[in-house]
This record gives C-alpha cells, sequence and structure tokens, in this order.
C-alpha cells in the first residue's frame, strides 16, 4: 500500500491515549507513526486529561500553527468519564470539525467509549455522538483503537485505563491505514 505520493502535515488532536501517558514521548504510537510515515509532518497536539471542551479552545490556535492536510480528532474519553452530557460533547466535536474544515484540513474522527460501568443509556448515548457527527459532516469513523486493546491487561498500564509501551505499535497499526486513506479522499 502506497502511503502517498505527497508530503502532507497532519494534527493528531487527542488526549492521554494520544499524548502517550506514562512513557517516554519517543515510545507512543503518535512517534511510531512519524517513524512509519517520514514524508509527513505529524504534530501530535494530544494532552492528557484535554476534554472535547479543551480541543475545541485550542483548535483555533492549533490551526494557525501550520496549514494541515489532515486533522485526527481522538477526544472524548474524558467527557465520557467525568460523566459530561453527550450533547456538550456533541458541541465541542462539531466546533472542532466545522473550524478544521473552513482551513479545508480533511478530518477523520476517532471512536471513543466509555467503559460498560457508565450503564447501557449513558454508553449509547455517548458512542452515538461519533456516528452522528460522522454521518452529519460526512468524514470517516475509525472504529475505537482501544477495544481490542483495554480487555487485554498485557497491554494496558496498572490503571487499567490508559495502553502500556507494548500496545502503541498495535495502536499504530491500527490508525496507519485510516491516516493513509484519509490523506486520498
Amino acid at each position: 500500500m502506497s502511503s502517498s505520493s505527497y508530503a502532507a502535515t497532519i494534527l493528531i488532536l487527542g488526549d492521554s491515549l494520544s499524548a502517550g501517558y506514562g512513557m517516554e514521548e519517543e515510545q507512543g504510537w503518535v512517534q511510531l507513526l512519524r517513524n512509519e510515515l517520514p514524508q509527513h509532518t505529524i504534530i501530535n497536539g494530544s494532552v492528557s486529561g484535554e476534554t472535547s471542551a479543551g480541543g475545541a479552545r485550542r483548535i483555533a490556535d492549533l490551526l494557525a500553527s501550520s496549514q494541515f492536510d489532515l486533522v485526527v480528532i481522538e477526544l472524548g474519553g474524558n467527557d465520557g468519564l467525568r460523566g459530561f452530557p453527550p450533547a456538550q460533547l456533541k458541541s465541542n466535536l462539531t466546533k472542532i470539525i466545522e473550524a478544521s474544515q473552513q482551513t479545508d484540513a480533511k478530518v477523520l474522527l476517532t471512536e471513543v467509549m466509555v467503559p460498560p460501568n457508565y450503564g447501557p443509556r449513558y454508553s449509547k448515548m455517548f458512542n452515538d455522538v461519533f456516528y452522528e457527527l460522522a454521518d452529519s459532516y460526512n468524514i470517516p469513523l475509525i472504529p475505537f483503537f482501544m477495544q481490542d486493546i483495554a480487555p487485554k491487561p498485557s497491554l494496558m498500564q496498572s490503571d487499567g485505563i490508559h495502553p502500556n509501551v507494548e500496545a502503541q505499535p498495535i495502536i499504530t497499526q491500527w490508525m496507519k491505514p485510516w491516516i493513509i486513506d484519509g490523506l486520498k479522499k
């Protein structure tokens, strides 16, 4: 698979799952992706603890820092863990998507799920936000990259929330084809 013939500038806007929480930056999946796609400039705008509101507050400055070809949004986990209303999540992600699209950047949205202990009603309302936005804005929705990692303690840090160093190459391989394909659209 060709990784695209031009040099793109890509923004990863995420939380601790993309910021490489609990490890050195060079061990995280975003840096591993940089190693695999050296022709592209990949900016990691991820911050541990970031909520969708934080991303919405920061997006204008991030977009002003460079002309991005692709913006990958991996936010919502901290909203869910704090039990924030799904409508608030949708509003914040909408602002990020629209701001990104106004700069002519292509957008990829990463699905995020909350742990099952939040109950089926909240989990469905939360998860529906991602599908509704992907549909409304006609953007690809990347399935949650933690879905096959979280159930495996050997791939998780001791907190049971964050992927460990061993999980990072798996996340990289999960995200890479989506990003390559996103650059082609």
